[in-house]
């Protein structure tokens, strides 16, 4: 294109000079043709003004630059006596782009492509930016799969000088992958490796994942997994050759080659440690996690390396530098490495300076910091220093448990309140059998020390006639102020007072023993209640954790004055360890034990119960245990509970809001009366889906008990969307 606007300017030039006329001074300049363009524009880029000298080197240069504001179709210089007369014929503008049978993009947003590179509505129309255009919206196309798209456009006059642009896309059927070839296998069986790839040809989640379309980016990516899991098995040498992909005549089906050399496997030889030890070695060399005589690995020599750094980095010497030089003896198939140590200087913290907070004050960010100015510099209070916490959230939606049945919510929870880093939250929430209503307000800093104050007000109606335990429902008020008193990173206390009103309402066929209770205690309460516990959370992640412990242990005692005295107490532990980047291995366990005093008993309605998704999944909600006369679960004082879990992400898809688990679970409720038998335990095992869905955290589990004995009430599919009280 570049080629043939020169030659047009040097046939323009050579016009020109054909055209030659005496020299003669410019009295006046008038434009003509323009019909949307300024004249004021034109003289802007005409080099002739008036009183200048006309020559033909002049005119020449005039239509030079005329030509190229690319504003202009064709131009023309004539004369009339002293008067220059520039006639112009402009190019057509834009006057609509559209686009006909675009499915696989949204059209407003391929607009916006187009305009970053200048081809937009009321611009002036260029052919060679058209075909840009359509190259780049085929290139978009192949990028989804889409080989066999077709892009034609039609440039369609209309008055006034201007075109409408349609786009006619006919997208075809997406190419799918049908073979993955790898060629050079030995160590390893072609479905292992294949496994390890993101890119895989059509199976039962690939509609969602797409893993089945093919992608360069995803290629590089699968290649760099393919070299690592390589490299982690002791394939020290191993190289990727060369890679060929190709797409079948019809352009639906794409093939993957890849040739790979697997070298030979090696072991780990001597590990040694040298340069500036200012650590002692004795202190190093638990941090190395690469062993003598183990098969190489290059994650764990990345791990050492890294742990390294970072013990050097809690000492203050932030710009350590640790490097792992082998040693490689090809005929024993072995590599020793050296871990030479440069610690460089030790630095001090100057100055911290926090920028980006416009919302929050500069001494509640401050206050969250556990690296201190004026100290040596420490990785490890860095980064906990770094960790973000969300600010607030706001959820509005509807759910469907078995339990709850229909539940609509609304809450809203800001942990930085105007800025102040205190955390307010109201919470309303309606089901058929929990409705509640509350509000919070925490300040994490009621003293320098970090010790928290809380006030939480809150109303919540049960109505516990569809659960199967009887007719009953109970309202509760209350209000209580707890505070929490940290004692490292991970451990607090916490202690809490509150009053509660509550109301026992019972129908004509609530169970005898409810009318019992009635008729000795009443149906309206008021409570005194204390709490205390305390609570570690070590998980590295709130919402979906990988690794870590979570305790907690509990302390409920309601006391006089109140018209109710009991006491209940709770222990809940959780493991999360990662067998791998995607496999997470979960232990819960939870004990619960709870009596009355004073001669008072244990409200029937503070029983545990135990059953359902949260503790065994494939029994019906809170139906194990013992039972009534009229068939009503009786629940218990004392509750057993413990689960293992595998979790893992949705087959070919990195969605992180997404995961399954296989599962076994076991528990059981014990009455004031009944023995602690473990041999009472009913066990089961199936699949769990949870999603963190737009409306809510989903969860969906497919269980079959293990040991389920007659009478007892089963349940196989389980499942609630949105949160339940």
């Amino acid at each position: 294109m570049k080629n043939a606007l020169r030659a047009a300017l040097f046939l323009l030039v050579l016009a020109g000079r054909a055209w030659a006329f005496e020299p003669f001074v410019v009295r006046d300049i008038r434009v003509e043709g323009i019909q949307r363009i300024e004249a004021g524009t034109v003289f802007s880029y005409l080099p002739v003004k008036v009183g200048d000298t006309m020559t033909d080197e002049k005119a020449a240069g005039a239509i030079r630059s005329l030509f190229a504001t690319g504003f202009f179709r064709d131009v023309r210089l004539e004369v009339q006596g002293n008067v220059l007369i520039v006639i112009l014929e402009e190019r057509p503008a834009i006057a609509s782009i559209d686009f006909v049978g675009m499915k696989e993009f949204e059209k407003d947003k391929v607009k916006q492509g187009l305009r970053d590179v200048g081809f937009q509505e009321g611009r002036i129309f260029d052919r060679a930016l058209l075909d840009q255009a359509e190259q780049e919206l085929k290139r978009q196309y192949l990028t989804r799969g889409l080989y066999g798209v077709e892009v034609t456009t039609t440039v369609t006059p209309l008055e006034r000088n201007r075109v409408a642009i349609n786009f006619n896309v006919n997208e075809g059927e997406v190419a799918k992958i049908r073979r993955i070839n790898i060629v050079g296998i030995r160590a390893f069986s072609e479905e292992e490796l294949l496994g390890v790839l993101q890119l895989r040809t059509p199976g039962w989640f690939t509609w969602f994942s797409k893993n089945d379309q093919y992608s360069r980016q995803k290629l590089q990516a699968d290649l760099e997994s393919m070299r690592s899991y390589y490299l982690n098995a002791g394939y020290l040498e191993f190289n990727i050759d060369s890679t060929q992909v190709s797409i079948s005549p019809d352009r639906h089906d794409i093939y993957i080659t890849v040739n790979i050399t697997e070298g030979e496997k090696f072991e780990v030889g001597d590990v040694k440690l040298g340069g500036d030890l200012l650590v002692p070695e004795a202190e190093l060399r638990p941090l190395i996690t690469i062993k003598p005589g183990e098969t190489f690995s290059r994650e764990k020599l990345t791990e050492s390396t890294k742990a390294i750094t970072d013990r050097l980095g809690r000492d203050g010497y932030a710009f350590a530098n640790v490097n792992a030089n082998p040693d490689v003896d090809k005929e024993k198939r072995k590599v020793s490495f050296t871990f030479l140590i440069d610690p460089g200087r030790r630095v001090y913290v100057r100055r911290i300076s926090v920028v980006g907070n416009t919302r929050t004050r500069d001494e509640v960010v401050r206050r969250e910091m556990r690296q201190l100015e004026g100290s040596f510099f420490d990785s490890q209070k860095l980064q906990l220093s770094k960790q973000e916490k969300p600010t607030g959230a706001v959820l509005l939606g509807v759910g469907f448990s078995n339990v709850d049945k229909f539940i609509v919510q609304a809450s809203v929870q800001q942990s930085n309140f105007f800025g102040t880093g205190n955390t307010v939250g109201v919470q309303v929430a309606t089901g058929s059998v929990n409705k509640v209503a509350s509000f919070s307000f925490t300040d994490p800093y009621y003293t320098v020390d970090g010790v928290s104050r809380g006030f939480d007000v809150y109303r919540r109606d049960v109505n516990a006639t569809s659960l199967g335990i009887g007719n009953y429902k109970t309202r509760t008020i209350g209000g209580a102020v707890r505070f929490g008193v940290p004692f490292t990173e991970y451990d607090t206390l916490f202690f809490g007072l509150g009053t509660e009103q509550v109301r026992l309402f019972l129908a004509a066929d609530s169970p005898q023993r409810y009318l019992v209770f009635q008729n000795q205690f009443g149906s309206n309460y008021i409570t005194l209640v204390s709490t205390a516990g305390w609570v570690r959370d070590s998980r590295d992640s709130f919402i979906w954790p990988t690794r870590g412990h979570l305790e907690r242990a509990t302390l409920e005692l309601a006391t006089p004055p109140g018209d109710l005295e009991y006491w209940k107490y709770s222990y809940t532990h959780q493991y999360f360890y990662p067998f791998s980047p995607r496999l997470t291995f979960v232990l819960s366990g939870e004990l619960d034990a709870g009596d009355g005093y004073g001669g008072k008993p244990l409200p029937f309605f503070k029983n545990y119960y135990s059953g359902g998704i949260g503790s065994v999944r494939g029994f019906r909600t809170a139906s194990l245990g013992s039972r009534d006369i009229d068939g009503s679960f009786l629940g218990g004082n004392r509750k057993v509970n413990g689960s293992t879990e595998l979790l893992f992400p949705v087959p070919g898809s990195a969605d992180r809001s997404m995961r399954f688990g296989a599962f076994i679970d076991a528990g059981q409720v014990y009455g004031l009366t009944e023995k602690l038998d473990l041999s009472q335990l009913r066990a089961s095992w199936g699949m769990s889906f949870a999603w963190n869905s737009p409306i809510g955290p989903m969860k969906i589990s497919v269980a079959k008990p293990l040991n389920d004995k007659p009478g007892d009430s089963i349940q196989h599919i389980q499942f609630t969307l949105g949160a339940v009280f």
